[in-house]
């Protein structure tokens, strides 16, 4: 498909419901990878689910953490996934091996996880009721972001478009611009209604092309502001905003705000309702809403990086949301013809002859003359929509497709092993060497996995007591119906502090009680049958 085309025809915003990934479990956080080849779906039986977003079709299943994921980022180069969960740990995943490079213990639930946007050492996080946190990871250590008031700490902050600054906003309306190598303030101001009272800024988004940016407060509007112009006004300025968009009739409050890929659209979705609204950007005016199931709530909402598609998260269910394509076969050759009803053809005499006896030799002309010269058809141009403005070059180690091993029905069934016979012979022959290597196969595969590390953040003045949002505010007993986590291998989690570091078994995140407890179930008195030993290796 030749990315060049899809900005020259249309619109460029989805316009109806376009299906649904299923994840199984229920979805609660997506994010696009860079080139829109993987959508990254976090769940809350704490699984990453990756998707292939082109076959639509689930390429990898990574099991990330135990309790629910909140947040999701992809690495630049679509090799690294970082993710937080609601048990307020962060971790670093390796998404072709699907194991955990890095795990981080915070004090508090995490809001938000971003990788800079050039180097994926270093991860901003931002945690409840504290300062922005930014992470470096191969030294494992962090520096807390300066904040405007130490009294007000309900922070939320993201990286601009090439990650040269951080933006942070807290809850009364104070933007600080912070250079990212220093974390020297460089700008500030103020988000102010119209009655100057100030407003609590609920997230900041940054648009994949040109220096716009979003700013979703608490008073329903969202301002779009030009990053040049807050630099230009430096500390303390009062720049005005491009445009402010909101819903003049519903008043309704926004749960997720952002940019379509090129930069054009602003897509926000609702908080009361499974409804998405579509402005654009440089006039300000609605062009689209679009409405999911009714009584639903929205969850999240990622725009596709390159294509007018939208994915959006209600009751567990990822919703996709594309154009409606139109077959116009008209639109293939001036001279195609469409017919209502079949024509009876009359064919030339030499119409399918080898050679043409009637035709006339033209005169070789400057465009046939230039059908002999030689056609380079091995060097690849570099698809722009790929490419940031300041690259020429694609990256060549990026991953832009997982590939996916083929499903075995009955994997019991070896057609290219040995005999049955031929294996129990040999087991029985083995003896006590088949009972460890039966008993290493229970514990995990035969190449052993270095131990995670495990870094506690420890962050002053930070209450140890707080529950993420997602798992509801304390006391309610609407957050107690439906329990968040895995429900297998949960018992007795509860009872733990969630600070107290715990020894994991591998990255599948199963306790080591519950391991040794499967290894002293795996080891039956009687001796092995082929069929067993089969199954017990595999």
């Amino acid at each position: 498909m030749n990315l060049e085309l899809l900005e020259s025809f249309g619109q460029n915003y989805p316009e109806e419901a376009d299906g649904t990934l299923d994840c199984i479990s229920m979805a609660l956080t997506c994010t696009f990878n860079r080139w829109g080849t993987l959508l990254a779906v976090g769940c809350n039986d704490g699984r990453i689910v990756i998707w292939d977003f082109l076959t639509r079709g689930i390429a990898k299943i990574i099991s990330a953490h135990i309790h629910p994921v909140c947040s999701l980022c992809w690495s630049r180069d679509g090799h690294k996934l970082v993710s937080a969960s609601t048990d307020n740990i962060v971790s670093q995943w390796d998404v072709l091996s699907g194991d955990c490079d890095q795990r981080f213990r915070f004090p508090s639930p995490i809001l938000k996880v971003q990788y800079h946007p050039r180097d994926q050492n270093k991860v901003l996080v931002c945690p409840m009721k504290s300062a922005p946190v930014m992470l470096t990871l191969s030294d494992s250590k962090h520096v807390v972001l300066p904040v405007d008031d130490d009294s007000d700490l309900n922070v939320v902050a993201s990286f601009d478009r090439r990650g040269e600054y951080i933006y942070t906003g807290n809850a009364k309306g104070k933007i600080l611009v912070l250079k990212t190598d220093t974390q020297d303030l460089v700008a500030s101001f103020r988000v102010t209604t119209g009655t100057s009272n100030t407003t609590a800024i609920k997230s900041i988004e940054f648009a994949r092309k040109g220096s716009c940016f979003l700013i979703n407060t608490a008073d329903r509007i969202i301002r779009v502001y030009d990053g040049r112009e807050i630099l230009t006004c430096g500390r303390d300025g009062e720049p005005e905003p491009m445009q402010k968009l909101q819903d003049l009739v519903n008043r309704t409050p926004w749960k997720k705000c952002c940019f379509s890929g090129d930069g054009e659209y602003i897509v926000a979705g609702s908080a009361r309702q499974h409804a998405l609204y579509i402005w654009e950007k440089s006039i300000g005016n609605l062009v689209k809403i679009l409405h999911g199931t009714r009584g639903e709530l929205l969850l999240d909402v990622a725009w596709h990086p390159v294509r007018p598609i939208i994915a959006s998260i209600s009751s567990g269910v990822v919703s996709i949301w594309a154009q409606n394509q139109v077959e116009n076969w008209s639109a293939f050759a001036p001279d195609f013809k469409e017919l209502d009803e079949n024509v009876e053809y009359e064919e030339r005499e030499s119409e399918f002859d080898i050679e043409d006896e009637d035709k006339s030799e033209p005169e070789q002309t400057g465009a046939d003359a230039a059908e002999d010269e030689e056609v380079d058809v091995t060097s690849v141009d570099p698809i722009a929509a790929f490419c940031s403005s300041d690259e020429e070059l694609e990256d060549s180690k990026a991953l832009l497709y997982l590939p996916i091993a083929p499903e075995v029905e009955d994997p019991e069934e070896n057609p290219y092993g040995p005999p049955p016979d031929a294996v129990q012979t040999s087991l029985m022959e083995e003896g006590t060497g088949s009972e460890k290597k039966r008993q290493s196969s229970a514990d995990g595969p035969q190449p052993p996995k270095k131990k995670t590390k495990t870094t506690n953040i420890e962050l002053q003045g930070v209450p140890n007591d707080e529950v993420h949002p997602l798992l509801g505010v304390k006391g309610d007993g609407k957050s107690k119906k439906k329990q968040a986590g895995r429900p297998k291998g949960s018992k007795g989690k509860e009872k733990d502090s969630p600070f107290k570091p715990k020894l994991y078994k591998g990255d599948r995140g199963l306790p080591l009680e519950g391991a040794a407890k499967g290894r002293v179930q795996a080891e039956p008195s009687q001796p092995l049958t082929a069929g067993g030993a089969i199954s017990e290796l595999l």
